[in-house]
């Protein structure tokens, strides 16, 4: 059996609340009734209500179920762009969305920092043609974020422009201001502690209206998962296809425990344990921060440099039934990533770094 702690950064440690759930999901049968049927109508509500709730998402923003953050990034792109892009790159990820825009034949442009480093707007150049910016609120590879307030002012300088972000790693903590955003996005196996296979869009009505105004001369904007197709049936609480309604059902319970627990609350325990572990790295002697700008420092994906290989450092947490990610790429044996996500807490981070702590050169 294992009973390991994952602070890994996704899929990450499962919410404490979700074993319960998964047992009333078992229970009810949730894994075979149709998507069709009121019973799932009622499970969409219930998850779309619940984060609407959580965010404080206004009314003119729609959510969409699909299954990765990955497929997003090209949904986004095919229904919101006829020709130019613009990519923030400073990690794997953001440079593979910054890809995904040259694969679908469209005028990708970036900004791209070393590994590790971040943006200020002031620094940015935006071509004036550009229909979308893409900004990376936090990079999973490198633990680089984007702080909140230099996304907004990127959106005051570039109104025209919708300005779409990732925040698979990130979300529910950060608190975008979205009158200022066109669209978020995130992956449920990371900050809201679920098992893999689901990916949620939020995107609003300049989304929506760009999408028809290409349809309406001729683009092909996709398929199925197209935003016309998405709305259409979401407005019934419904899918275009079979969705992963399981996790859709976890999502919406954990969403309930999240918002009675309450969002602030969340935020305030999120940057307390993150200021331990970062005040943890600065006085290790085996490790430091892999980001050095301390504007940029990550509050959900920590990561440091490390003197000993990752995997000797998972060597020594192991006893201890505990696990850390080890760094991406060709840093997957010079740096590690501690996730903090809501579903760990105050005691187990304190647990961890009590363990780091008997690392030595």
């Amino acid at each position: 059996m294992n009973n390991k702690l994952y602070f890994t950064p996704g899929p990450s440690e499962l919410y404490p609340t979700v074993p319960g759930h998964v047992q009333t999901a078992l229970t009810e049968k949730i894994g075979v009734i149709s998507h069709r049927s009121k019973q799932f109508q009622d499970i969409f509500k219930n998850t779309t209500d619940g984060l609407r709730q959580l965010l404080s998402l206004p009314d003119n923003f729609h959510i969409f179920f699909l299954g990765s953050a990955t497929e997003v990034w090209e949904r986004m792109i095919q229904n919101c762009v006829e020709k130019n892009t613009f990519h923030c790159v400073n990690g794997s990820f953001s440079k593979r969305f910054y890809e995904f825009s040259g694969e679908l034949q469209k005028n990708a442009v970036k900004a791209e920092v070393p590994f590790g480093e971040g943006f200020f707007a002031k620094n940015l150049t935006i071509p004036q043609e550009t229909e979308l910016i893409c900004l990376t609120h936090n990079e999973t590879s490198s633990g680089a974020s984007m702080p909140v307030e230099e996304i907004n002012k990127v959106s005051a300088l570039n109104k025209d422009a919708l300005i779409c972000v990732d925040a698979v790693s990130s979300l529910p903590y950060p608190a975008f201001d979205y009158s200022k955003i066109d669209s978020a996005f995130f992956s449920v196996q990371k900050c809201f502690g679920l098992p893999a296979g689901l990916g949620v869009w939020i995107l609003n009505d300049r989304c929506v209206e760009k999408a028809e105004a290409l349809v309406n001369r001729g683009i092909a904007t996709g398929t199925y998962h197209s935003i016309s197709s998405l709305l259409s049936k979401a407005k019934s609480n419904q899918t275009p296809e079979t969705p992963n309604v399981f996790n859709i059902f976890l999502l919406g319970k954990v969403l309930e425990d999240m918002n009675k627990k309450g969002i602030q609350a969340i935020r305030k325990e999120t940057e307390e344990k993150a200021d331990a572990i970062y005040d943890f790295i600065e006085q290790s002697e085996v490790f430091s921060n892999g980001v050095k700008e301390p504007l940029h420092r990550s509050k959900t994906t920590i990561v440091a440099n490390t003197n000993i290989p990752s995997p000797n450092i998972n060597e020594h947490l192991a006893p201890a039934g505990m696990a850390v990610g080890t760094g991406y790429g060709s840093y997957k044996e010079k740096q590690i990533r501690i996730a903090n996500f809501p579903t760990h807490t105050p005691e187990q981070v304190e647990k961890l770094l009590k363990k780091l702590g008997e690392i030595k050169n």
